[in-house]
């Protein structure tokens, strides 16, 4: 740019030495003729440069004229703060608030978080002492309670969709003398390996528990009582014939019970509950224990067996 300003201020001596060359010089001596070529393209390079000079002073212009834009408007929300009217009091207001509004998003998201992670650990142990509160601890088999609360729902299936349900009670014969013999020790032993032989013979649906002492309760889910007096006869054969670790010979009795078997009819209709269902297989079970133990007894047979 700085060269076609210098060019372009010489340019009025460079046409002058031109016109006075190639026009006056030839009038005055027409004999002598010098010819000047250099200055004809130096002329046109100085236009051109000086084109050149012009564009770039306007673009130029034009960044000077935008950065001015820029810094005006800057100094413009810059006034808007400091000011001290109600316009700055409101741009200081807003400004402030989206401040504390980003504080608090920040804070809300570190609290989900934090809550998130301890939402979690509170369902895992809740779900620890869930399975704890439904095991027994000896045998690892579910305990009484959830037993019962399963039972509950095959009654109530039973009532909705009459799809029958049973029980299979068993008891140790002889326990105690085991378990005087052994210790306590022996005696939980002998318990684990009754609980391995009735999870190992048993469906995935059915749910095996330790009822209490020596007495085990098996709930048969989607069977009717001919399968639960099957079922009850092969887990006798196998603890008959099971060779327990402290070598001693081990026996069990069974009681059985059903529905819609066994059901409990009251008046001109038929209706059961859980007690009534458990208390049939009780009943069955002391019918075994008294006609010799190491046997299968259903409801329904005690009367005849005793």
């Amino acid at each position: 740019m700085l060269l076609a300003l210098a060019l372009s201020s010489v340019l009025p001596l460079l046409v002058l030495a031109y016109v006075v060359q190639g026009y006056v010089l030839p009038e005055l001596n027409p004999r002598e003729t010098v010819k000047f070529y250099g200055l004809s393209a130096l002329i046109l390079f100085t236009m051109l440069a000086m084109l050149a000079g012009v564009y770039m002073i306007w673009d130029l212009g034009r960044a000077v004229s935008r950065l001015a834009e820029l810094m005006t408007k800057q100094a413009r929300l810059t006034d808007l703060g400091a000011r001290s009217d109600e316009v700055g009091s409101l741009m200081k207001s807003f400004s402030t608030m989206f401040a504390t509004i980003e504080t608090q998003a920040t804070d809300i998201n570190t609290f989900a978080t934090r809550l998130d992670a301890a939402y979690k650990e509170l369902e895992a142990t809740n779900l620890r002492l869930r399975e704890t509160s439904f095991k027994d601890e000896v045998t690892g088999l579910y305990n009484r309670r959830f037993f019962t609360l399963r039972l509950e729902e095959e009654i109530s299936r039973f009532r909705r969709f009459n799809h029958p349900v049973s029980i299979v009670l068993l008891d140790l014969d002889g326990f105690k003398a085991v378990n005087d013999e052994l210790g306590h020790a022996g005696g939980d032993e002998t318990l684990r390996e009754i609980a391995q032989i009735l999870v190992k013979h048993s469906r995935g649906i059915n749910v095996v528990s330790r009822y209490g002492g020596d007495e085990f309760a098996i709930l048969l889910v989607e069977t009717a009582k001919a399968g639960a007096r099957l079922y009850a006869e092969r887990i006798r054969q196998v603890i008959a014939t099971y060779p327990f670790p402290h070598g001693k010979h081990v026996t069990a009795s069974f009681g059985v019970a059903s529905l819609p078997d066994d059901e409990v009819t009251s008046g001109s209709s038929a209706t059961s509950t859980s007690d009534d269902l458990f208390r049939a297989a009780d009943e069955a079970l002391y019918a075994a224990k008294r006609a010799g133990k190491n046997q299968v007894v259903a409801a329904g047979q005690a009367e005849r067996v005793s």
